[in-house]
């Protein structure tokens, strides 16, 4: 199956390229969000068997400040990219993400569930997705949260490096999710984009997230633990760690679907966590 991914140096990016050797990975280069149509030119000129896309404003605080680029990145180019692909009747999965959610309640969240985001980010994922929708193609839209890799800025990465200097951290504890490794939502994308080409009716919006749920702060215990790394957690609340834009408390996601429909399991995250570990020493 020849695939077009966007989003070269993404975590979920890097991580397609390295599972998918044979993919066409696009870099802001080749196909810069910020042009929507140009991407959409690119899916027609190419002509894939299938699209991932991987690439997304991520900048969930900066978005606050900067909410026509968010839009344009988030919203505008992935609908331009699903209308491609329906023109070409081939696969269109894109990523998401829990910021869809108010984060009320501590139920975890299914698909159908109403959405209500509480940041512009947020808000221009879900305007992402409505439009992919609407564009009438064979597609998936795959929510996922706390993605962590070996690659790029993320929690993992971070509480390593202020490990360096520091014996002891407050981490917020009243956020409960599930910690996703990148690799496993490369693995899930493509096992959903071959579904998808054969079987078009399985087209919609699914979830998945790693298991199980946590809060950062127990997170951050697991990555001290696993990295021999002798660190004391302090739980706090979310109101002692302010941030401009509000994040959800309950990031839980309700993956059952995604586990009818494509056979595709939570990832135990802790394992996960083990093999970036790994990998970053080796680096």
């Amino acid at each position: 199956m020849s695939l077009l991914v966007f989003g070269k140096t993404g975590q979920v990016a890097r991580e397609l390229a390295r599972r998918a050797p044979g993919a066409d990975v696009l870099g802001r280069d080749a196909a810069d969000l910020s042009q929507p149509e140009a991407c959409a030119a690119m899916i027609l000129e190419r002509q894939p068997a299938a699209v991932i896309n991987a690439a997304a404003w991520t900048a969930v605080d900066k978005a606050e400040t900067e909410r026509d680029a968010a839009f344009v990145i988030n919203a505008q180019a992935p609908a331009a990219m699903a209308r491609a692909c329906a023109a070409l009747g081939v696969p269109f999965v894109h990523i998401s993400t829990d910021y869809v959610f108010d984060g009320s309640g501590d139920r975890p969240w299914r698909p159908d569930d109403p959405t209500g985001p509480l940041g512009v980010y947020g808000q221009s994922k879900l305007a992402g997705e409505e439009a992919v929708a609407r564009a009438g193609g064979t597609w998936a839209v795959l929510r996922t949260s706390w993605v962590f890799s070996a690659h790029g800025v993320n929690f993992v990465k971070t509480m390593l490096r202020l490990s360096d200097t520091r014996d002891a951290i407050s981490v917020v504890a009243d956020q409960i999710g599930g910690p996703t490794p990148a690799g496993d939502i490369a693995a899930a994308c493509l096992t959903i984009a071959k579904t998808l080409t054969s079987d078009p009716s399985k087209s919609g919006v699914y979830h998945f997230s790693g298991a199980p749920d946590a809060s950062w702060a127990d997170f951050a215990r697991e990555v001290f633990q696993q990295a021999r790394r002798p660190v004391a957690v302090t739980d706090i609340p979310s109101e002692a760690y302010p941030t401009p834009a509000p994040r959800p408390r309950n990031s839980r996601l309700d993956c059952s679907t995604t586990k009818t429909v494509f056979g595709i399991d939570r990832p135990d995250w802790r394992a996960g966590l083990a093999a970036v570990l790994d990998e970053l020493a080796q680096a």
